[in-house]
């Protein structure tokens, strides 16, 4: 079947939270697709609407072989039947793990720049953000592991969310920086909770590695969280899952995620995710084929037309993470310059960390048409900022 991801669809007045935006402005903030959802998945859905009783779900074998299969087929990693628990999401998983598994004024640590929302999960809960940069050089990022270390063997630091692959730098982490990472945090008495919720939106030919499937390391300290909602764009039916080998862990997170009330499924989250895990294989395979054709276009559009600005190189999701510290000004103010001038919408890098100061996060998941109007509006507003800043001068 061939997909048209060049449809332009109208999300205004459906109440998209990315589309909330005034007429005239091209919001490519939040990591939310504007791409319809796999045309099998769409009918699962319809199929259970058409059925017009909504009660109580629960969870069918059919969703744990679903999730089990398609890890072993697309990863390479068994998932134990035991180890899978539902959840309404990844982030309040995230908040329920750290509610549970530290103590107030504990340090949770990140590895920034990062996704914005584990802060919340920290500070919200009485935590500590415990930043510990990533190293960037010549346009790559990697672990300071020396500085990892120091910051895990602080008694203080109890656990790691770790963002594999990572937003939003778009770094896929390689089996071996993974399993140095799970020797340190087992010797630091620190668990991990990863975030693997972007793992399928990888580059054609490259592929992810669970943390879990690492090690004995990894998988004794770890909780995973996982889904198909940033894959196939299904972030508002709330469905999701983790999973955690080890049962001291498992028993401890079964009991957070139940007393928090976001182990119940609604009336659609099971039929989107098995249909998502067990017919929308073709549909990813082209989806992303796409998205690396939009990167390396808007990747090749900057670096002609905007010298200033360095696209830096990604493995994965379909965020861009651009280095705009070559620009007079600032990103911060870059990124309400081009908002107030140009109509377009994207995420300053401070919001991720100290170290993403500088930097602008761009989300290219959309049709190529809309992706032009963007990377337009992108070289108008950034010549003419520079202009501006000069002026103020």
């Amino acid at each position: 079947m061939k997909y048209d991801f060049d449809e332009i669809i109208d999300r205004k007045n459906s109440n998209s939270m990315k589309w909330d935006v005034k007429d005239g402005e091209l919001p490519m903030w939040v990591a939310d697709m504007d791409f319809q959802t796999a045309p099998e998945i769409r009918k699962a859905i319809t199929e259970r609407a058409e059925h017009g009783v909504f009660g109580y779900s629960v969870i069918p074998d059919e969703w744990y072989q679903a999730y089990q299969d398609w890890w072993s087929k697309r990863h390479h990693f068994q998932i134990e039947k035991e180890w899978l628990m539902f959840v309404t999401g990844v982030v309040p998983a995230i908040s329920s793990a750290v509610r549970k598994l530290t103590t107030p004024g504990e340090k949770i640590l990140v590895q920034t720049p990062v996704y914005n929302i584990f802060f919340n999960s920290i500070v919200n809960n009485g935590r500590t953000v415990l930043e510990s940069p990533l190293r960037y050089e010549d346009g790559a990022y990697e672990i300071d592991f020396e500085k990892l270390e120091k910051d895990l063997a602080d008694p203080q630091t109890t656990m790691m969310i770790l963002c594999n692959p990572h937003n939003p730098v778009g770094k896929i982490w390689s089996r071996e920086t993974l399993a140095r990472i799970g020797r340190l945090c087992r010797k630091h008495h620190v668990i991990v909770l990863s975030d693997e919720i972007h793992c399928d939106l990888t580059a054609p030919g490259k592929e992810y590695v669970p943390f879990a499937s690492v090690s004995e390391d990894c998988r004794e300290i770890s909780i995973t969280c996982i889904a198909p909602t940033k894959t196939f764009n299904l972030a508002g039916l709330q469905t999701a899952a983790v999973f955690v080998p080890n049962e001291g862990l498992q028993s401890k997170m079964y009991r957070a995620v139940n007393t928090d009330e976001v182990a119940e499924p609604n009336a659609f989250a099971v039929q989107a995710a098995v249909a998502a895990f067990t017919k929308g294989a073709p549909w990813l395979d082209a989806l992303r084929e796409y998205l690396e054709e939009n990167k390396q276009y808007a990747k090749a559009f900057i670096e002609e037309n905007i010298g200033e600005i360095k696209p830096v190189a990604s493995e994965a999701t379909y965020l861009m993470w651009l280095d705009c510290r070559e620009l007079l000004g600032g990103a911060t103010e870059l990124a309400w310059y081009l908002r107030n001038t140009t109509g377009l919408y994207v995420s300053e890098g401070r919001q991720y960390g100290k170290s993403g100061a500088g930097f602008l996060r761009m989300n290219v998941a959309c049709p190529k048409e809309m992706l032009t109007d963007g990377l337009q509006r992108l070289k108008k507003g950034g010549l003419a900022y520079e202009e501006w800043v000069l002026n103020r001068c």
